[in-house]
């Protein structure tokens, strides 16, 4: 029995615990140069932004993608997405991001 009561104390201190959310807006400027691209944005971390890149087309396309974090130096990246695949492009920043804005220019290969 005493069992039982440590456990469910436990268990009302873990639920009276908040849950900490990271979420933060994510602004995408895209240049697609009329290619079948998609892309996908997600807050993967408090300090790491994160965007899929998907090729719906029949040619592979290169994509820059700039992160930019406000105050921070942007963090450029430069991915090849071959005809009817996905990338992914990460970017980790040394403070807490507050809003996003990405910056996604693909032109065919």
């Amino acid at each position: 029995m005493k069992k039982i009561c440590c456990v469910m104390a436990g268990c009302a201190v873990l639920a009276m615990l908040p849950l900490t959310a990271f979420a933060y807006p994510i602004d995408v400027n895209k240049q697609l140069n009329g290619l079948k691209v998609d892309y996908n944005a997600y807050d993967t971390d408090a300090d790491i932004g994160s965007i899929q890149v998907n090729n719906y087309g029949d040619t592979d396309v290169t994509c820059k993608v700039v992160f930019n974090n406000g105050p921070e130096a942007p963090r450029t990246r430069k991915i090849d997405v071959p005809a009817g695949k996905h990338k992914n492009a990460t970017a980790k920043f040394t403070r807490t991001i507050i809003k996003l804005r990405i910056d996604l220019t693909c032109t065919p290969k």
